[in-house]
Order: C-alpha cells, then structure tokens, then sequence
C-alpha cells in the first residue's frame, strides 16, 4: 500500500528513527482501524532503517496465537539468543524458561521484561535497533506486557520500538496505552483520489471513482481492494452506493469475494494458512500434502494478490486471514487444523499440535482435551497464566465426562483470574458449579467466587464470602484454611466493616495450625487475639509472628514460600507493635524479596511502604527515591499507582497543596471503602499535615477517624497525632483518653519507640516537674529508637513548653535542636514551628545552607547513592530495572550537576 496523504506520519516516525540514532530510544504506537496503514508505514519505516543502518527485528500478533504464552516476544527475540549470554544470570534463566528452553521457577512476568530491555539494549550497543510489532493487539498477553513494559523503560539506547495496533472494540483496555501514540487517520479527499489514481489498473469513470471514494471513506485498503472486487459492469457506473458496512468489514468481504473465486483446493490451502498463524512454510506444506493438495494449487493465490510463499507464508494482510478463516465451513476449517496437527511434531511443538488436534474436534473427546491439560501445565510453568487459561477453557469444553469437566473449569477460572480475566472465570465458575465437584473442590470455588468479587467490587460482603470459604477448607486444607481466614480479616479490616471481630472469634476457634507453626499461622492468631481480647491481649503473639518472618530464611521450598506473601502484613503489623527494629527490617525485606524475583506487580506496594517506613526514620530524602522508584515502576507496567507514599511524604513535609490534592484524588476513587485503609492512610497523611501547620482542629478530626479503626498499625501511628491535636485545640479530656490508650499499648509493646511516644503525650496534657520528666524520658527513648521524626518533633513540643514556662535559654537548646534535625530531614512545616518560637526566644534561626544535591532529581540521587557505594551500571541498571547505558546518562547528569567527573569523587561525597 502506497503511503499517499501521510507525510506528517512519516516525519513523526523519521524522528522517532534519528532520535534512537543519536542514542535517545523510544517507543511509539501507531493505532488506527483495520486497513487505514499501519502495516504501510512499519514497511515505510523498515526500508527507512535499513538504508539508515539500523538493525531491524520483526513480530507480528495473530489472534489464534494468543494461546501460546511468550510466543511473540520468542518471535522478536529468536534472532538475538545467541547474545543472551552477556545478560546475569537471573535474566538468563527467566527468558529461558519463559521460552521453554530450560526449565525452573515460573519467571515473573517483569523479570523476563527486565531481560528483553538488557537484551535488546546490549544488541543496540553494536547497531541501532528497530524492533517492529505489527499487528501488536494479537499479541499474547505474556509478549503484550513484557514488552509494554520494555517501552516504558528504554531510556538512552539506541533503540527504537513501533508498534501497530489497531483501535479496541468496546471497553477493552490495551497494555499498551500510555505510550506515546501516532494515530492514522482517514485519509482526506484529495489525497484519497490520488490514491486511487495512482493504484487503479483499469480505466474508471467519474462517476464510478468519486462513488468508490465515497464508499471507501478514507480507508487506503479499502481504495485499492474495493475497485478489485467490483464486477466489470460496476466500474462501467454504478457503483454501489456508500450506505453498506463498516469500512473494515467492507474490505473484508472484498477479501472474501476474491477468495472465493479460487479454485476449491487453492481455497483449502488459503484455509490451512490462515489456521497456521507462525508462517512456517515447512508445517503448512506438510499439512497440503497431508490434504492431497499439491504445490501447484497455491500459485492462483499468489496471483490474486492474496498470499506471498518464500521460506514463510505471508498474506497480503491481516484481513485476508481472517477473511479466508470466517468464510470457510465448520467441515472444512476441522479439515485444516486436523492436517496441521499431523503435521506439527509432537517433540518440537506439542501445545501447538495440541491446539490443532483440539480445533479439529466435532463434539467432545477426552484424549484431545488432556493432550490441552497438558499443554497448560507446560505454559504455566513457563509463567503463561493466560495461555494456560484458555488451553484449560477449550479442554473442559471438549471433555466428556461431568467430573473432569467440572475440576478442568475450576482450574481454569483459578487461571483466568490470575490473568485478569475476572468475568470470564465467573463464567467458568458457573460451569464448575454444575459439577460434580467432591468437597475440597467446591471449597476452592466458594473461595474463587469470594476473591473475584473481592477483587472486582471491595464489597461489604466479601469478608463472610471469604469466611465461609475458610471454614469449608478447614477440615479439608488446613493450610489453606487459615490464609483464608487471615484474608478475610484483612478484607473486613480493609473495608472498614465490623464483623472483623466475629472473623476473628471464627479464627481462633478453628483447627490449630500444624506443628510447627508458620509465620502467617501466627500472624492470624495474633490479630485475632489482639481484635477479640484487646490489644495487650494480642501484641505478645503478633510480636512472635513478626519475628519468625524476620527469622524465616530468604531462600526456602516452594511450599513454604506462601508465607512471603505476607510478608506486606507482617511488616505493617510492626507499626501496631511500635517495633521499629522489626519495621525496618520487614519492610527492607519485603523489597529484597520482590527485588529478587524481579516482582514488579507487587514491588511498587513494597517501596510504597518502604518509604513510609523511611519517612518515620527522618529520611525524607530517601523515602522520596523509594516512592519515585514505586511511581516509575507502575507507569511502567501499567499498574494501579499507589498514592500512600506520596501523601504522607507531602504531609510531613508540609506542602499543603499536594497533600491536599493527592487526599482528594484518594477520596474521589470509588474503589475505597469511606472507612477502608486507603482513607485512613490520607487521613493519616492530613492530622500529619495539620499538626505541623498548626491547625489542630483539622488535624484532631483526621486523627480521630484514625484511632476509630480496627486496622491496629493505624490506630497505634493516629494516636500520638491525636493527643497533640486535642491539647492544642483545647480538648483535654479527650487528649488524656487518647494518651492512656497509647500508653496502654506502650506499656504492651515495650518498645523504646513506643514509651518515647506515651511519655511525650503525657508531657503533652501533663504540668510542672511531672511533664518535663516525662518530655526527657521520651527524649531518652526515642533516641535509643529509629524514629528520629519522632525525636525531634518531641524536642520541639518540649522546647514550646519551655518557651511557655519562661526558661528562654533551655528553649533555645531544644528548639535549635528540633531545627537543626527538622530542616535537616525536610520536614519544612515543623521546622517553621521551631524556627517561629526560636524567634519568640529573641534567637534567629540558622537558615539551611544549599548543598549541590539539591539539584538532583529523586531518581537521580537514588542512582547516585547506589553507585556511590561501589555498584557498576548494570548491577544498578538490574535493581532499578534500567538498563546500562540508561544508568550511565543519568551518570552525565549526575556529575555535571554536582561539578565532578568520576565515580571516585562520587564515593567521596556525602550524599544525604
């Protein structure tokens, strides 16, 4: 197809090549309908390449091959596996197994993404690399995130990556939206007559082209395939008129038209090409030939226009298979997929032959619908949920008997939901129900049904689903069992609702867990008690669980690797426990263990927590790389963005703008309960905010929906922001109420964190000698803590009540100190309550002194820290999930900013 009428499309693209030439990669969709030119212009931009130097990759999407998981990206990558070698170990084996050339652990899905960004880079240091995706909407859901997310992350490679896609029907969601998008339009009139002229074999009348564009509305394949099907009389005048189908469905019936002409075995052998997608010349001869159909019946095709046949078949485009696949009969596509079958070796391709086997079945067959139970093992164990999802959809549709037909649903609703296939899972869900299902069978559906609709809807009655799911798996999966239990409490906790005290009494009286305990076995019995007996009651054995997760070795058996799923739980229930060294330790862990297994669909909440934990440490600065890192990483692989960070990092900074702001955007989102823990984290975020600026009544008003909640990590950080909330906004009956509950818990946990808190909220509502002793011993402990937030913000209540008593001199020491470390860490909003009553005390408060990392963006000083401490641009490139030469321009920006040349002089710096 001739590219008339886009020149603007061809110079957006023009740059996109110069630009990955000049070492400044990135990525571009081009969407559009069927047939406007999408495929055109990636030939365009290949001719373009090539002559320019580029090395080219090619992959095309076709929708009978979304079965088959990582298939399109094995179709871009095959060609450069022999350089797989120069990626780490890790990545090595995750694109190994991901292509079925190894076995080992189920990849996550980001880590072999991490893989194909290092491999493609490493390629780009020798050429520039142009990577093609046509078709891209047909690719397998596997090849259609890892390399969404590879285009999310290309930075300062000589690469460049186009994808085609052509526009979504309905609702549907690509994964690849937000990347910068080239949309082709109809083409204008002018420009859709020259076309025309330019391509039309025969002569045409007026009358006949001005109704053919017409009829075409701007559609480029339908301006050079409608004159093609026309009959002769037609394009004498009297062309249809334009009120028929859409475009694309016209063209397709023009393919369909020309198809149908051919003779019956040329028809059958367009037939087996269009159900081969891969274009494996070999595998479509030897299913011709398995169909007595000789070489000579494919040279009609050829000679229409509809098919191409060199060492791969290739059809003019991709409506001519559909065209072909659509038009043919039942009879004769089984016919087709039964000759690939026979000609697909079962060693070399067994799913695809299992596919075409199961394709050409009439009825049900048992043989076939296990040869597909199979062929799903095989793609799980490569990572391919979804592929595995419909290999198990197709094999309880072809499976006889009731029983194995109902077990092959259940499994296959478990796979489409991890795929993200929520309603079609309900709908397997109904088919499993018809049965018959034995007792664990049924239990696992009502626990499948319970966590869809967790996940679909956050409703109120999702926590009693989850419950009664729980209590049939006790006698039959102990186990399992209690993570269902421990999910519904979470889910009630989450929600807000107040059955989370009757889950709890449920939990306790089930069956113990097995001897001996796992971590998530104590951290259920743990909240259990600690929900129906108070917190005293509870904080003993939630102080345990913590510590067998600490204790719990990072590399252990699959089977009891299920605890690290909780791990998010655990570190939050440290809060609740006020056990700072466990905090630390949990939350760092929970990061290491998602940065491990390269798991960036659970990475980002990990850093989002991360940093919240970094923010209570006083590392602002720190707590700010982590949640960049967080944001970057979700933008990246299209994920839910988590705001909590951010939030909390603004509260305690004190900008009130974008605290204000990002609690809005929270509140708005109707897929957070009014009570559920997303707005208590901002509700969290506002008392922070509030107290530093001095407007208590606001702050005791977030503080107190906090310490209302069931959700102990909540309630044991809302707390001490109450009590100062309340006493400044003249409430003193509830600050002392407040205060003795914290204290309560304090006395509980022990903790040098939590007597530090409970002693300066006496001090807080206390007077006289009793106050100040209580403001020193809260200072005593919390500097034997990691709260260092904690700690100065208590040396500067303690430095106001000084200034109040009239001790000038002793307020000055504590509130230069409270300062110094606010203004230090970037708490702006307490550190101007220091420096406003250090001026109250006749002392001009030292202003901060720039330092040259201020001009360094959060990921930039992240990077900067980590190759400061002696870590090479692809070690950094691999945690940030960045490749080398991306880390490296950061580098240039790093020094320039800093007045220095060399990593030495870096190491030599002190970074904040």
């Amino acid at each position: 197809m001739e590219l008339v009428g886009r020149r603007a499309e061809r110079e957006v693209v023009g740059q996109l090549l110069a630009g990955a030439r000049a070492g400044c990669s990135a990525a571009l969709v081009v969407r559009g309908e069927a047939g406007i030119g999408k495929t055109a212009l990636l030939g365009h931009v290949r001719g373009t390449a090539v002559s320019a130097g580029f090395r080219v990759e090619h992959a095309v999407g076709a929708e009978s091959e979304a079965q088959f998981a990582f298939s399109g990206l094995h179709q871009l990558c095959a060609p450069l596996l022999d350089r797989v070698g120069a990626l780490p170990e890790p990545q090595q084996a995750a694109l190994g197994v991901a292509f079925g050339l190894r076995g080992g652990a189920v990849p996550d899905r980001f880590l072999v993404g991490l893989a194909v960004l290092h491999l493609l880079a490493e390629i780009a240091e020798e050429d520039p690399l142009l990577c093609l995706v046509d078709d891209a909407q047909w690719l397998d859901q596997a090849s259609a995130q890892v390399l969404a997310f590879v285009a999310r992350r290309v930075g300062a490679e000589r690469l460049a990556l186009l994808f085609a896609v052509r526009d979504p029907e309905g609702d549907e969601v690509s994964p690849f939206s937000g990347i910068s998008e080239l949309r082709l339009d109809r083409l204008g009139e002018t420009d859709a007559w020259a076309l025309l002229t330019a391509t039309s074999r025969v002569p045409l009348d007026e009358v006949v082209r001005a109704r053919i564009v017409a009829e075409a509305r701007g559609n480029p394949l339908a301006l050079l395939e409608l004159p093609r099907s026309a009959q002769p009389a037609h394009l004498a005048g009297g062309f249809e008129l334009p009120d028929g189908p859409d475009v694309p469905r016209r063209v397709e019936d023009s393919f369909q038209h020309r198809s149908g002409s051919l003779p019956a075995e040329t028809q059958l052998l367009l037939l087996v090409a269009a159900a081969e997608p891969t274009g494996e010349a070999e595998v479509f001869w030897r299913a011709a030939e398995r169909l007595g159909i000789g070489r000579e019946a494919a040279a009609p095709a050829e000679i229409a226009g509809l098919l191409e046949i060199d060492i791969r078949v290739r059809f003019r485009h991709p409506l001519v298979r559909s065209a072909v696949y659509q038009a043919a009969t039942p009879p004769d596509r089984r016919r087709a997929h039964g000759a690939l079958a026979e000609a697909t070796d079962p060693q070399v391709d067994p799913d695809r032959r299992a596919w075409h086997r199961a394709r050409a079945v009439l009825g049900v067959d048992e043989e076939a619908a296990a040869a597909l139970e199979r062929s799903a093992g095989r793609a799980q164990a490569r990572g391919g949920v979804a592929a595995a999802g419909a290999y198990l959809q197709h094999a309880a549709e072809l499976t006889p008997e009731p029983a194995t037909r109902a077990r092959r649903a259940l499994e296959a609703a478990y796979a489409k939901h991890e795929a993200g296939a929520s309603a079609v899972a309900l709908e397997l869900l109904a088919i499993a129900a018809a049965g018959p299902l034995d007792a664990l069978q049924h239990a696992r559906l009502e626990l499948l049904r319970a966590q869809i609709a967790f996940h679909l809807t956050r409703d109120s009655t999702v926590p009693g689903m989850l419950l009664d799911a729980a209590k049939m798996l006790a006698p039959l999966d102990p186990a399992l069992s209690r993570e269902t239990y421990l999910h519904a409490l979470d889910a009630a906790v989450i929600n807000g609702e107040g059955d989370a005290v009757q889950i709890a009494r449920a939990a306790l009286a089930a069956p113990p867990a097995e001897t001996p305990a796992r971590p998530v076995d104590l951290l259920l019995d743990g909240l259990a008690e600690a929900l129906t007996g108070g917190y005293a009651a509870g904080a003993p054995g939630l102080r345990r669980a913590l510590e067998a997760f600490r204790d719990a070795p990072l590399t252990k058996p699959e089977q009891d690797r299920r605890s690290d799923h909780w791990l998010w739980l655990a570190a939050r229930n440290a809060v609740a426990v006020f056990d700072d060294g466990l905090l630390s330790t949990l939350a760092s862990r929970n990061v290491q263990l998602a940065r491990q297994a390269g798991g960036l669909a659970t990475l980002p909440a990990a850093l989002s927590f991360l940093s919240i934990t970094s923010v209570l440490m006083g590392e602002l600065a720190r707590a700010d790389e982590l949640a960049t890192e967080a944001t970057t990483i979700t933008l990246a692989t299209g994920g839910v963005r988590l705001r909590h960070a951010h939030v909390i990092l603004s509260a305690w900074r004190g900008d009130s703008a974008g605290t204000t702001a990002l609690d809005a955007t929270i509140a708005e989102d109707v897929a957070y309960p009014d009570e559920g823990t997303e707005i208590l984290l901002a509700r969290y975020a506002v008392a922070v905010l509030h107290n530093g600026l001095g407007d208590y009544p606001a702050a005791r008003e977030a503080a107190a929906r906090l310490c209302g909640s069931r959700e102990l990590s909540l309630s044991s950080a809302g707390l001490p922001e109450l009590v100062e909330a309340c006493v400044r906004a003249g409430r003193p009956e509830e600050a002392a109420a407040a205060a003795e509950e914290l204290s309560s818990r304090a006395d509980a946990a022990g903790t040098p964190w939590a007597l530090g808190l409970a002693a300066r909220s006496r001090a807080l509502i206390g007077t006289g000698p009793t106050a100040e002793d209580d403001y020193r011993e809260a200072i005593e402990e919390l500097t034997n803590s990691r709260m260092a937030a904690h700690l100065a913000r208590t040396h500067l209540v303690y430095g106001e009540w000084l200034r109040r008593e009239g001790r000038r001199q002793d307020a000055r020491d504590q509130l230069r100190t409270a300062h110094d470390q606010l203004t230090r860490m970037g708490a702006a909003a307490f550190a101007a309550r220091a420096a406003r009553e250090l001026r109250a005390t006749g002392e001009h408060p030292r202003s901060r002194t720039a330092q040259p990392t201020d001009a360094l963006t959060a990921q930039e000083l992240h990077i900067a820290r980590l190759v400061a401490t002696g870590a090479t641009s692809r070690e950094v490139g691999a945690q940030l999930f960045l490749s080398p030469r991306t880390i490296e321009a950061h580098l240039r920006n790093i020094f320039r900013k800093l007045g220095i040349t060399s990593r030495r002089q870096l190491r030599e710096l002190r970074l904040p």
